[in-house]
């Protein structure tokens, strides 16, 4: 499977440990975006590595599944996203 890893970490050393680990299961696309061809096995041994890593109130990654039988899927371990309240007039 074909998955996109964005994260969203609050602190310098967990951000290090998290994108050297994502570094060994992917390619690096640009500064918290990764790329990689995973096995089902490899995909699960990853989000584990990566959930014990993270802090869940503060911290967030999320899976874009491209290719493979979960294409069109996306996952998040974390917390959720924070809320664009911004209001725009034409």
């Amino acid at each position: 499977m074909h998955v996109v890893v964005c994260y969203d970490i609050s602190e310098n050393k967990r951000r290090t440990k998290i994108h050297k680990i994502l570094k060994s299961y992917g390619e690096w696309m640009q500064f918290s975006v990764f790329e990689c061809d995973l096995t089902e096995m490899q995909y699960a041994r990853l989000r584990g590595r990566l959930e014990k890593l993270i802090q869940p109130e503060t911290d967030n990654i999320l899976f874009y599944f491209l290719r493979g039988k979960h294409q069109g899927t996306v996952e998040r371990i974390g917390c959720p996203p924070p809320m664009d309240t911004t209001v725009f007039f034409c």
